[in-house]
């Protein structure tokens, strides 16, 4: 049972793992279209598709009849509140075999939606539907999210139902190694915004955002980037943390009931009448975590969740960008930011959504920040010297990033570009 800080912070310690151990895990959500009809698929087409996936190994996962995700081998498909479908992927050892597997998916899911006329849009927020117009599922706890959510943020929904991003999962080995990881990854959030920035376009028409995703996320219930993240996060400040943060729902049997009257500190202290004063576990630990939507978080790893879903040019650039630098240079990355003030970090944070590089952060324009960052990860991964079988290391997937760069052009601008000329949706769909 979870019932002290200090079960907390143990829960934290057992992720602690040896160098040699670290892994590199990579969650990617994607919109899918009915061409047909220029919409967003609803849980119809999502079983149809499901089910054609089973020729590639896939089988469900079920919440009473109803298929809401797939596994394969320790890979998960999952299913978003408005069918938006993502990919869990396995804890991996490089950025080869994590850009393999995100390629293999793709293919997967390519040869499926061919052959139901559906295809994929890849950009962080959806591009052509209002919120309206987009079909939910049957998952159980997505109908409490719908219901209490928007209470503590005006765009929830829309971070519900049409946001898809993409998250890093990373390792650490002591709990100093940690407080210098989410120092650093909390330190580049404006960076990671500006430089993944894929979501310019909002029903049809420019939002005049670069990362719309983003604005949404910075007005979204139980989301952001907190003050005291920047305070050298230990483990149990993270604990304290925690349990200060209401509940989003608890669960009870097999039922979801809403968890807004209280906090996990109430939960550990038995004052949860609904559930009968039941003491939480690891699973409703796991669970509270999972439901914290800031933008970086603690598990038994560190979650990275600032970036924009790219399409497959830039799909391995996010992994690679940030393995470089918190498992292959995190000393110098991290004497960097710690000369950086909190409060310029978050006033850059909030400027760049809109203002992407032009952000200003310590007299430097984020454009600036994104090509010193981009160097120090180039050496790290140079550091970790992984090679392929063609004899490449893992600063190829930087390739992606090193145009951006030196283009001064996201994949935000080339979707207004794009989208411009014509207002053609095609142009929104993958090719």
């Amino acid at each position: 049972m979870i019932t002290t800080k200090n079960d907390l912070i143990k829960y934290f310690e057992s992720g602690i793992k040896n160098t040699d151990q670290f892994r590199i895990g990579v969650e990617h959500e994607k919109f899918i279209f009915d061409l047909d009809k220029n919409k967003r698929v609803d849980y119809k087409k999502i079983l149809k598709m499901f089910k054609e996936l089973y020729e590639f190994g896939w089988k469900p996962i079920l919440e009473e009849k109803n298929i809401i995700a797939l596994k394969k081998n320790r890979k998960n498909i999952t299913l978003e509140p408005g069918n938006q479908i993502e990919l869990s992927g396995d804890k991996l050892n490089n950025i080869h075999e994590a850009c393999s597997e995100s390629q293999d998916y793709l293919f997967e899911l390519k040869q499926v939606l061919k052959k139901l006329n559906l295809k994929i849009v890849s950009a962080g927020f959806d591009p052509i539907s209002k919120l309206s117009e987009v079909p939910n599922n049957p998952k159980k706890r997505y109908s409490i999210m719908t219901k209490d959510m928007p209470e503590g943020g005006l765009l929830s929904l829309d971070m519900m139902y049409r946001t898809c991003g993409t998250q890093i999962n990373l390792d650490y080995n002591s709990e100093n190694d940690f407080i210098k990881k989410f120092k650093v990854i909390n330190s580049i959030v404006p960076i990671s915004i500006a430089l993944f920035a894929n979501s310019s376009i909002v029903e049809k028409k420019n939002s005049h955002y670069l990362s719309y995703r983003s604005k949404v996320w910075q007005n979204t219930s139980r989301g952001g980037l907190p003050e005291s993240f920047f305070d050298n996060m230990d483990f149990e400040k993270y604990a304290e943390f925690v349990m200060s943060f209401p509940m989003l729902f608890i669960q009870k049997n097999d039922e979801y009931i809403s968890g807004k009257k209280y906090l996990f500190s109430n939960f550990m202290k038995g004052e949860i009448k609904e559930i009968k004063n039941k003491l939480p576990n690891e699973n409703d630990l796991a669970t509270h975590l999972s439901t914290i939507f800031t933008e970086n978080r603690l598990k038994k790893y560190i979650e990275l969740r600032s970036m924009d879903t790219c399409g497959w040019d830039c799909l391995c650039a996010g992994p690679a960008f940030n393995v470089g630098m918190l498992y292959g240079n995190l000393e110098e990355v991290h004497d960097l930011v710690s000369k950086w003030d909190k409060n310029k970090i978050i006033n850059a944070y909030l400027e760049a959504p809109q203002k992407g590089f032009n952000t200003q952060l310590m007299g430097k324009d984020l454009l600036y920040w994104a090509s010193t960052l981009l160097n120090l990860s180039r050496q790290g991964l140079e550091n970790r010297d992984i090679i392929n079988k063609n004899n490449k290391n893992e600063t190829l997937f930087l390739n992606h990033l090193q145009k951006v760069i030196d283009n001064k052009t996201t994949n935000a601008d080339h979707m207004i570009n794009k989208f411009s000329k014509n207002e053609d949706l095609s142009e929104l769909y993958d090719k």
